[in-house]
Protein backbone atom coordinates (compact mmCIF):
# COMPACT_ATOMS: atom_id res chain seq x y z
CA UNK A 1 0.00 0.00 0.00
CA UNK A 2 1.35 3.40 -0.97
CA UNK A 3 1.70 6.15 1.62
CA UNK A 4 -1.04 8.25 -0.08
CA UNK A 5 -3.44 5.31 0.16
CA UNK A 6 -2.74 5.04 3.88
CA UNK A 7 -3.33 8.78 4.30
CA UNK A 8 -6.65 8.50 2.52
CA UNK A 9 -7.71 5.72 4.85
CA UNK A 10 -6.99 7.74 7.99
CA UNK A 11 -8.20 11.14 6.70
CA UNK A 12 -5.49 12.78 4.61
CA UNK A 13 -6.30 16.29 5.81
CA UNK A 14 -6.85 16.03 9.55
CA UNK A 15 -5.75 18.01 12.57
CA UNK A 16 -2.06 17.23 12.14
CA UNK A 17 -1.97 18.30 8.48
CA UNK A 18 -3.80 21.54 9.30
CA UNK A 19 -1.35 22.28 12.11
CA UNK A 20 1.66 21.83 9.82
CA UNK A 21 -0.01 23.98 7.17
CA UNK A 22 -0.75 26.79 9.65
CA UNK A 23 2.79 26.73 11.05
CA UNK A 24 4.27 27.03 7.60
CA UNK A 25 1.71 29.63 6.46
CA UNK A 26 2.48 32.13 9.21
CA UNK A 27 6.16 31.22 9.32
CA UNK A 28 6.59 32.33 5.72
CA UNK A 29 5.47 35.90 6.37
CA UNK A 30 8.99 36.93 7.39
CA UNK A 31 10.51 35.14 4.41
CA UNK A 32 8.40 36.87 1.78
CA UNK A 33 8.99 40.27 3.41
CA UNK A 34 12.76 39.72 3.24
CA UNK A 35 12.37 38.94 -0.46
CA UNK A 36 10.77 42.36 -1.06
CA UNK A 37 12.81 44.34 1.47
CA UNK A 38 15.04 45.86 -1.20
CA UNK A 39 12.05 47.61 -2.80
CA UNK A 40 11.95 49.94 0.20
CA UNK A 41 15.35 50.04 1.92
CA UNK A 42 17.35 50.27 -1.33
CA UNK A 43 15.43 53.28 -2.63
CA UNK A 44 17.54 56.28 -3.66
CA UNK A 45 15.57 59.44 -2.75
CA UNK A 46 16.02 62.78 -4.48
CA UNK A 47 19.30 64.37 -3.47
CA UNK A 48 21.80 67.10 -4.27
CA UNK A 49 25.27 68.08 -3.12
CA UNK A 50 25.64 69.53 0.34
CA UNK A 51 26.26 73.27 -0.07
CA UNK A 52 27.77 73.81 3.38
CA UNK A 53 31.28 74.13 1.91
CA UNK A 54 30.14 77.16 -0.14
CA UNK A 55 28.52 78.93 2.78
CA UNK A 56 31.76 80.53 4.00
CA UNK A 57 31.25 83.19 6.66
CA UNK A 58 27.49 82.53 6.43
CA UNK A 59 27.15 84.35 3.10
CA UNK A 60 23.87 82.51 2.46
CA UNK A 61 22.31 83.89 5.64
CA UNK A 62 19.83 86.18 3.89
CA UNK A 63 18.92 83.77 1.09
CA UNK A 64 15.95 81.42 0.97
CA UNK A 65 16.59 77.70 0.52
CA UNK A 66 15.55 77.95 -3.13
CA UNK A 67 17.97 80.82 -3.74
CA UNK A 68 20.79 78.96 -2.01
CA UNK A 69 20.29 76.03 -4.36
CA UNK A 70 20.13 78.35 -7.37
CA UNK A 71 23.58 79.85 -6.67
CA UNK A 72 25.15 76.52 -5.60
CA UNK A 73 23.72 73.68 -7.72
CA UNK A 74 23.41 73.52 -11.52
CA UNK A 75 19.98 72.70 -12.94
CA UNK A 76 19.25 69.55 -14.98
CA UNK A 77 17.22 69.49 -18.18
CA UNK A 78 14.03 68.73 -16.25
CA UNK A 79 14.51 71.77 -14.03
CA UNK A 80 15.54 69.90 -10.87
CA UNK A 81 18.87 70.39 -9.05
CA UNK A 82 21.73 68.19 -10.25
CA UNK A 83 22.34 65.15 -8.06
CA UNK A 84 26.08 64.74 -8.37
CA UNK A 85 27.55 68.16 -9.23
CA UNK A 86 27.80 71.64 -7.75
CA UNK A 87 29.34 74.99 -8.66
CA UNK A 88 32.93 75.47 -7.58
CA UNK A 89 31.94 78.79 -5.97
CA UNK A 90 28.60 80.61 -5.41
CA UNK A 91 27.03 82.09 -8.56
CA UNK A 92 25.04 85.01 -7.19
CA UNK A 93 24.47 86.43 -10.65
CA UNK A 94 22.15 83.47 -11.37
CA UNK A 95 19.56 85.07 -9.12
CA UNK A 96 18.83 87.33 -12.09
CA UNK A 97 16.33 85.69 -14.43
CA UNK A 98 18.33 86.57 -17.56
CA UNK A 99 21.63 85.09 -16.35
CA UNK A 100 23.02 81.96 -17.96
CA UNK A 101 25.16 79.33 -16.15
CA UNK A 102 26.76 77.97 -19.33
CA UNK A 103 30.23 79.31 -18.52
CA UNK A 104 30.24 78.39 -14.82
CA UNK A 105 32.78 75.85 -13.51
CA UNK A 106 31.10 72.69 -12.18
CA UNK A 107 32.70 70.12 -9.86
CA UNK A 108 31.63 66.89 -8.18
CA UNK A 109 30.09 67.02 -4.71
CA UNK A 110 32.72 68.14 -2.19
CA UNK A 111 31.04 67.61 1.17
CA UNK A 112 28.47 64.84 0.86
CA UNK A 113 24.80 65.09 -0.06
CA UNK A 114 21.49 66.37 1.24
CA UNK A 115 18.49 64.05 0.83
CA UNK A 116 14.75 64.46 0.49
CA UNK A 117 13.41 62.72 3.61
CA UNK A 118 9.74 63.39 2.91
CA UNK A 119 9.07 59.74 1.96
CA UNK A 120 11.82 57.77 3.69
CA UNK A 121 13.45 58.66 6.99
CA UNK A 122 16.49 56.57 6.17
CA UNK A 123 17.54 54.14 3.41
CA UNK A 124 20.76 52.36 2.53
CA UNK A 125 21.58 55.18 0.13
CA UNK A 126 21.19 57.93 2.74
CA UNK A 127 23.00 55.87 5.38
CA UNK A 128 26.18 55.28 3.37
CA UNK A 129 25.84 57.82 0.51
CA UNK A 130 25.22 55.14 -2.13
CA UNK A 131 24.58 57.67 -4.89
CA UNK A 132 26.23 58.92 -8.08
CA UNK A 133 29.17 56.59 -8.86
CA UNK A 134 28.09 54.28 -6.00
CA UNK A 135 24.46 54.22 -7.09
CA UNK A 136 24.51 50.58 -8.24
CA UNK A 137 25.61 49.34 -4.80
CA UNK A 138 22.19 50.02 -3.30
CA UNK A 139 20.46 47.72 -5.80
CA UNK A 140 23.33 45.25 -5.59
CA UNK A 141 22.28 44.32 -2.04
CA UNK A 142 19.19 42.64 -3.48
CA UNK A 143 21.34 40.55 -5.81
CA UNK A 144 23.70 39.65 -2.94
CA UNK A 145 20.73 38.53 -0.81
CA UNK A 146 19.39 36.27 -3.54
CA UNK A 147 22.81 34.80 -4.26
CA UNK A 148 22.75 33.76 -0.61
CA UNK A 149 19.27 32.33 -1.12
CA UNK A 150 20.52 30.47 -4.17
CA UNK A 151 23.40 28.74 -2.39
CA UNK A 152 21.29 28.20 0.73
CA UNK A 153 18.70 26.34 -1.31
CA UNK A 154 21.32 23.89 -2.53
CA UNK A 155 22.85 23.51 0.93
CA UNK A 156 19.61 22.99 2.84
CA UNK A 157 18.28 20.62 0.19
CA UNK A 158 21.27 18.38 0.86
CA UNK A 159 21.47 18.95 4.63
CA UNK A 160 17.78 18.18 5.20
CA UNK A 161 18.24 14.93 3.28
CA UNK A 162 21.19 14.04 5.53
CA UNK A 163 20.04 15.21 8.97
CA UNK A 164 16.27 15.34 8.64
CA UNK A 165 13.77 18.04 7.77
CA UNK A 166 12.69 19.06 11.26
CA UNK A 167 16.20 19.90 12.58
CA UNK A 168 17.08 21.83 9.44
CA UNK A 169 13.75 23.68 9.53
CA UNK A 170 14.53 24.83 13.06
CA UNK A 171 18.09 25.80 12.11
CA UNK A 172 16.82 27.77 9.12
CA UNK A 173 14.31 29.78 11.18
CA UNK A 174 16.71 30.51 14.03
CA UNK A 175 19.75 31.50 11.94
CA UNK A 176 17.62 33.45 9.46
CA UNK A 177 16.18 35.49 12.32
CA UNK A 178 19.63 35.98 13.89
CA UNK A 179 21.39 37.17 10.73
CA UNK A 180 18.42 39.36 9.83
CA UNK A 181 18.48 41.15 13.19
CA UNK A 182 22.26 41.55 13.07
CA UNK A 183 22.11 43.10 9.59
CA UNK A 184 19.84 45.85 10.93
CA UNK A 185 22.66 47.08 13.16
CA UNK A 186 25.42 47.00 10.56
CA UNK A 187 28.07 49.69 10.94
CA UNK A 188 29.20 49.62 7.31
CA UNK A 189 27.83 48.76 3.89
CA UNK A 190 30.20 45.78 3.54
CA UNK A 191 29.02 44.39 6.88
CA UNK A 192 25.39 44.79 5.79
CA UNK A 193 26.01 43.09 2.44
CA UNK A 194 27.74 40.12 4.10
CA UNK A 195 24.94 39.69 6.66
CA UNK A 196 22.28 39.96 3.94
CA UNK A 197 24.04 37.13 2.11
CA UNK A 198 23.88 34.90 5.18
CA UNK A 199 20.30 35.95 5.91
CA UNK A 200 19.34 34.75 2.44
CA UNK A 201 21.48 31.63 2.79
CA UNK A 202 19.79 30.48 6.01
CA UNK A 203 16.25 31.73 5.52
CA UNK A 204 15.64 29.82 2.31
CA UNK A 205 15.81 26.43 4.05
CA UNK A 206 12.40 26.90 5.63
CA UNK A 207 10.85 27.58 2.22
CA UNK A 208 11.89 24.39 0.48
CA UNK A 209 11.52 22.17 3.56
CA UNK A 210 8.03 23.37 4.52
CA UNK A 211 6.83 22.96 0.94
CA UNK A 212 7.81 19.31 0.96
CA UNK A 213 6.21 18.71 4.37
CA UNK A 214 2.94 20.20 3.20
CA UNK A 215 2.73 18.04 0.08
CA UNK A 216 3.95 14.73 1.53
CA UNK A 217 1.56 14.65 4.47
CA UNK A 218 -1.76 15.08 2.66
CA UNK A 219 -3.81 12.78 0.48
CA UNK A 220 -3.91 13.13 -3.30
CA UNK A 221 -7.24 14.98 -3.42
CA UNK A 222 -6.06 17.59 -0.92
CA UNK A 223 -2.74 18.36 -2.61
CA UNK A 224 -4.01 21.19 -4.77
CA UNK A 225 -5.81 22.77 -1.81
CA UNK A 226 -2.63 22.69 0.26
CA UNK A 227 -0.66 24.04 -2.70
CA UNK A 228 -3.01 27.00 -3.07
CA UNK A 229 -3.06 27.80 0.67
CA UNK A 230 0.71 27.49 0.85
CA UNK A 231 1.08 29.86 -2.07
CA UNK A 232 -1.36 32.35 -0.52
CA UNK A 233 1.03 32.79 2.40
CA UNK A 234 3.27 34.76 0.05
CA UNK A 235 0.30 36.80 -1.13
CA UNK A 236 -0.61 37.64 2.46
CA UNK A 237 2.93 38.90 3.02
CA UNK A 238 3.07 40.81 -0.28
CA UNK A 239 -0.11 42.69 0.66
CA UNK A 240 0.84 43.29 4.29
CA UNK A 241 4.45 44.33 3.78
CA UNK A 242 3.68 47.68 2.06
CA UNK A 243 1.54 48.60 5.07
CA UNK A 244 4.39 47.72 7.44
CA UNK A 245 6.85 49.67 5.29
CA UNK A 246 4.47 52.65 5.14
CA UNK A 247 4.52 53.04 8.91
CA UNK A 248 8.19 52.07 9.43
CA UNK A 249 10.24 54.26 7.09
CA UNK A 250 13.65 53.75 8.65
CA UNK A 251 15.58 50.90 7.01
CA UNK A 252 17.02 49.58 10.27
CA UNK A 253 13.71 49.25 12.11
CA UNK A 254 11.96 47.87 9.03
CA UNK A 255 14.60 45.13 8.84
CA UNK A 256 14.11 44.39 12.54
CA UNK A 257 10.32 44.25 12.16
CA UNK A 258 10.38 41.58 9.45
CA UNK A 259 13.17 39.55 11.05
CA UNK A 260 11.31 38.88 14.29
CA UNK A 261 9.93 35.33 14.37
CA UNK A 262 6.21 34.84 13.77
CA UNK A 263 6.15 31.15 14.70
CA UNK A 264 8.54 29.20 16.98
CA UNK A 265 6.47 26.13 17.82
CA UNK A 266 8.02 23.80 15.24
CA UNK A 267 8.87 20.89 17.54
CA UNK A 268 5.77 18.86 16.66
CA UNK A 269 6.63 18.51 12.97
CA UNK A 270 7.27 14.88 12.06
CA UNK A 271 9.29 13.73 9.08
CA UNK A 272 9.29 10.63 6.92
CA UNK A 273 11.99 8.02 7.42
CA UNK A 274 13.34 7.19 3.98
CA UNK A 275 15.54 4.27 4.99
CA UNK A 276 19.30 3.88 5.29
CA UNK A 277 20.48 4.87 1.83
CA UNK A 278 21.62 8.49 1.46
CA UNK A 279 20.75 10.28 -1.77
CA UNK A 280 22.57 13.27 -3.23
CA UNK A 281 22.19 15.79 -6.02
CA UNK A 282 24.06 13.39 -8.32
CA UNK A 283 21.00 11.12 -8.21
CA UNK A 284 19.12 13.80 -10.13
CA UNK A 285 21.30 13.18 -13.20
CA UNK A 286 22.34 9.52 -12.96
CA UNK A 287 19.47 8.17 -15.05
CA UNK A 288 18.03 9.49 -18.35
CA UNK A 289 14.50 10.43 -17.31
CA UNK A 290 15.68 12.04 -14.10
CA UNK A 291 18.18 14.09 -16.14
CA UNK A 292 15.43 15.22 -18.48
CA UNK A 293 13.16 16.05 -15.55
CA UNK A 294 15.90 18.08 -13.84
CA UNK A 295 16.63 19.99 -17.05
CA UNK A 296 13.00 20.85 -17.80
CA UNK A 297 12.06 21.83 -14.25
CA UNK A 298 15.28 23.82 -13.86
CA UNK A 299 14.57 25.92 -16.96
CA UNK A 300 10.95 26.42 -15.89
CA UNK A 301 11.86 27.50 -12.35
CA UNK A 302 14.54 29.90 -13.62
CA UNK A 303 12.09 31.62 -15.95
CA UNK A 304 9.21 31.67 -13.45
CA UNK A 305 11.35 33.26 -10.74
CA UNK A 306 13.17 35.72 -13.00
CA UNK A 307 9.95 37.01 -14.57
CA UNK A 308 8.03 37.11 -11.26
CA UNK A 309 10.65 39.11 -9.42
CA UNK A 310 11.51 41.17 -12.49
CA UNK A 311 7.91 42.42 -12.30
CA UNK A 312 7.91 42.74 -8.50
CA UNK A 313 11.16 44.73 -8.36
CA UNK A 314 9.97 47.13 -11.05
CA UNK A 315 7.36 48.96 -8.95
CA UNK A 316 8.86 52.42 -9.45
CA UNK A 317 8.80 52.56 -13.25
CA UNK A 318 5.10 53.34 -13.70
CA UNK A 319 5.01 56.78 -12.12
CA UNK A 320 2.51 55.78 -9.42
CA UNK A 321 2.77 55.54 -5.63
CA UNK A 322 5.33 52.90 -4.60
CA UNK A 323 3.31 51.62 -1.63
CA UNK A 324 0.06 51.43 -3.60
CA UNK A 325 1.68 49.62 -6.51
CA UNK A 326 3.23 47.03 -4.18
CA UNK A 327 -0.11 46.53 -2.43
CA UNK A 328 -1.97 46.05 -5.74
CA UNK A 329 0.72 43.61 -6.88
CA UNK A 330 -0.03 41.59 -3.75
CA UNK A 331 -3.82 41.92 -4.00
CA UNK A 332 -3.95 40.61 -7.59
CA UNK A 333 -2.36 37.39 -6.36
CA UNK A 334 -5.47 36.47 -4.36
CA UNK A 335 -7.77 35.79 -7.37
CA UNK A 336 -4.77 34.53 -9.37
CA UNK A 337 -3.88 31.89 -6.80
CA UNK A 338 -7.45 30.96 -5.97
CA UNK A 339 -7.94 30.27 -9.67
CA UNK A 340 -5.22 27.61 -9.42
CA UNK A 341 -7.63 25.37 -7.51
CA UNK A 342 -10.03 25.36 -10.48
CA UNK A 343 -7.39 25.35 -13.24
CA UNK A 344 -5.48 22.35 -11.88
CA UNK A 345 -8.65 20.26 -11.96
CA UNK A 346 -9.96 21.58 -15.26
CA UNK A 347 -6.77 21.64 -17.32
CA UNK A 348 -4.16 19.81 -15.25
CA UNK A 349 -0.72 20.91 -14.03
CA UNK A 350 1.06 21.03 -17.37
CA UNK A 351 -1.46 23.21 -19.25
CA UNK A 352 -1.85 25.55 -16.26
CA UNK A 353 1.91 25.97 -15.97
CA UNK A 354 2.53 26.52 -19.67
CA UNK A 355 -0.54 28.71 -20.15
CA UNK A 356 0.23 31.06 -17.26
CA UNK A 357 3.79 31.55 -18.52
CA UNK A 358 2.46 32.23 -22.00
CA UNK A 359 0.11 34.97 -20.76
CA UNK A 360 2.89 36.53 -18.67
CA UNK A 361 5.08 36.76 -21.75
CA UNK A 362 2.28 38.28 -23.81
CA UNK A 363 1.43 40.92 -21.17
CA UNK A 364 5.08 41.98 -20.91
CA UNK A 365 5.27 42.21 -24.70
CA UNK A 366 2.15 44.42 -24.82
CA UNK A 367 3.68 46.86 -22.34
CA UNK A 368 6.62 47.40 -24.66
CA UNK A 369 4.30 49.14 -27.13
CA UNK A 370 2.43 51.29 -24.59
CA UNK A 371 3.95 54.81 -24.26
CA UNK A 372 5.67 55.65 -20.98
CA UNK A 373 3.26 58.54 -20.32
CA UNK A 374 0.32 56.11 -20.20
CA UNK A 375 1.22 55.10 -16.65
CA UNK A 376 -2.25 53.82 -15.70
CA UNK A 377 -2.55 51.59 -18.77
CA UNK A 378 0.97 50.26 -18.28
CA UNK A 379 0.26 49.53 -14.62
CA UNK A 380 -2.98 47.67 -15.44
CA UNK A 381 -1.20 45.43 -17.95
CA UNK A 382 1.67 44.89 -15.52
CA UNK A 383 -0.77 43.93 -12.75
CA UNK A 384 -2.46 41.40 -15.06
CA UNK A 385 0.97 40.02 -15.90
CA UNK A 386 1.76 39.86 -12.18
CA UNK A 387 -1.44 37.85 -11.64
CA UNK A 388 -0.47 35.33 -14.32
CA UNK A 389 3.02 35.21 -12.85
CA UNK A 390 1.55 34.42 -9.42
CA UNK A 391 -0.47 31.57 -10.95
CA UNK A 392 2.69 30.28 -12.59
CA UNK A 393 4.68 30.42 -9.35
CA UNK A 394 1.95 28.79 -7.29
CA UNK A 395 1.64 25.98 -9.82
CA UNK A 396 5.34 25.22 -10.30
CA UNK A 397 5.91 24.61 -6.58
CA UNK A 398 3.16 21.99 -6.30
CA UNK A 399 3.88 20.58 -9.77
CA UNK A 400 7.61 20.02 -9.11
CA UNK A 401 7.06 18.43 -5.72
CA UNK A 402 4.76 15.90 -7.41
CA UNK A 403 7.23 15.15 -10.20
CA UNK A 404 10.23 14.21 -8.03
CA UNK A 405 10.29 10.88 -6.16
CA UNK A 406 10.26 10.89 -2.36
CA UNK A 407 13.87 9.70 -2.02
CA UNK A 408 15.24 12.76 -3.84
CA UNK A 409 12.33 15.18 -3.51
CA UNK A 410 14.20 17.40 -1.06
CA UNK A 411 17.26 17.41 -3.32
CA UNK A 412 15.09 18.10 -6.35
CA UNK A 413 13.34 21.03 -4.73
CA UNK A 414 16.68 22.30 -3.42
CA UNK A 415 18.07 22.21 -6.95
CA UNK A 416 15.01 23.94 -8.38
CA UNK A 417 15.11 26.59 -5.67
CA UNK A 418 18.82 27.13 -6.38
CA UNK A 419 18.10 27.73 -10.06
CA UNK A 420 15.13 29.94 -9.21
CA UNK A 421 17.19 32.13 -6.88
CA UNK A 422 19.82 32.42 -9.60
CA UNK A 423 17.03 33.90 -11.70
CA UNK A 424 15.96 36.22 -8.90
CA UNK A 425 19.57 37.37 -8.47
CA UNK A 426 19.71 38.22 -12.16
CA UNK A 427 16.36 40.07 -12.16
CA UNK A 428 17.70 43.38 -10.68
CA UNK A 429 20.54 43.31 -13.21
CA UNK A 430 18.06 42.78 -16.04
CA UNK A 431 16.18 45.89 -14.90
CA UNK A 432 19.42 47.86 -15.08
CA UNK A 433 19.55 47.08 -18.82
CA UNK A 434 16.88 49.76 -19.28
CA UNK A 435 19.75 52.25 -19.06
CA UNK A 436 20.82 50.95 -22.48
CA UNK A 437 17.32 50.93 -23.98
CA UNK A 438 14.06 51.75 -22.19
CA UNK A 439 12.36 48.47 -23.10
CA UNK A 440 15.36 46.14 -22.92
CA UNK A 441 14.32 44.50 -19.63
CA UNK A 442 10.76 43.92 -20.84
CA UNK A 443 12.02 42.23 -24.00
CA UNK A 444 14.25 39.92 -21.96
CA UNK A 445 11.52 39.03 -19.43
CA UNK A 446 8.91 38.54 -22.15
CA UNK A 447 11.23 36.22 -24.09
CA UNK A 448 11.91 34.19 -20.96
CA UNK A 449 8.19 33.76 -20.25
CA UNK A 450 7.34 32.68 -23.80
CA UNK A 451 10.28 30.26 -24.03
CA UNK A 452 9.53 28.68 -20.66
CA UNK A 453 5.90 28.12 -21.68
CA UNK A 454 7.13 25.75 -24.38
CA UNK A 455 9.53 24.00 -21.99
CA UNK A 456 6.84 23.52 -19.33
CA UNK A 457 4.58 21.89 -21.90
CA UNK A 458 7.16 19.10 -22.28
CA UNK A 459 6.76 18.04 -18.64
CA UNK A 460 4.56 15.02 -17.78
CA UNK A 461 1.12 15.49 -16.23
CA UNK A 462 0.74 14.53 -12.54
CA UNK A 463 -2.96 15.13 -11.94
CA UNK A 464 -4.52 12.26 -10.02
CA UNK A 465 -1.21 10.41 -9.56
CA UNK A 466 0.34 9.04 -6.40
CA UNK A 467 3.67 10.64 -5.56
CA UNK A 468 6.56 8.61 -7.01
CA UNK A 469 8.60 7.12 -4.16
CA UNK A 470 11.78 5.92 -5.86
CA UNK A 471 13.87 6.82 -8.88
CA UNK A 472 12.80 3.51 -10.38
CA UNK A 473 9.19 4.74 -10.28
CA UNK A 474 10.17 7.62 -12.52
CA UNK A 475 12.42 5.62 -14.85
CA UNK A 476 9.96 2.74 -15.15
CA UNK A 477 7.04 4.83 -16.42
CA UNK A 478 7.02 6.38 -19.88
CA UNK A 479 5.92 10.02 -20.03
CA UNK A 480 3.09 9.09 -22.37
CA UNK A 481 2.05 6.30 -20.03
CA UNK A 482 2.02 8.72 -17.11
CA UNK A 483 -0.51 10.88 -18.96
CA UNK A 484 -2.59 7.82 -19.70
CA UNK A 485 -2.64 6.87 -16.01
CA UNK A 486 -3.62 10.41 -15.19
CA UNK A 487 -6.57 10.37 -17.57
CA UNK A 488 -7.71 7.02 -16.22
CA UNK A 489 -7.46 8.33 -12.67
CA UNK A 490 -9.83 11.17 -13.55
Amino acid sequence: MKFEDLLSEINGFGRFQKMVLCINFFGRFSLACHFLLGNFIAVIPSHHCSISSLDVDEIFENLTQEERLTVSIPVQDDGTPASCHMFSYPQFHLLSNFSSPSEVAVVQCQNGWEYDNSTFISTLATQWDLVCDKRALSRLTTTIFFIGVMFGAAAFGSLSAMFGRKPMLLVSHMLGMGFGLCSAFSSSFIMFAVLRFFTGFTITGSVIISTILNVEWVSIKHRKLVGVIDSLSWTFAFMSFPLVAYFIRDWRWLTVAISLPTVTNLAKIIVIDRGNRKYSYLDLVRTPKMRKLALLTGITWFAVATVAYGISFNISSFGLNRYLTQFVYGAIEIPAKLSIYYLLDKFGRRITQAGSLLFVGISLMINIFIPKDKSVARTVIAVLGKGCSATSFGTVILYSSELYPTVVRQNGMGYNSFVARLGVSVAPLILLSDDVWNHFSQVILSSLGLSAAFVAYLLPETRGRCLPETIEDVEGIRYGYVEKLSSLGN
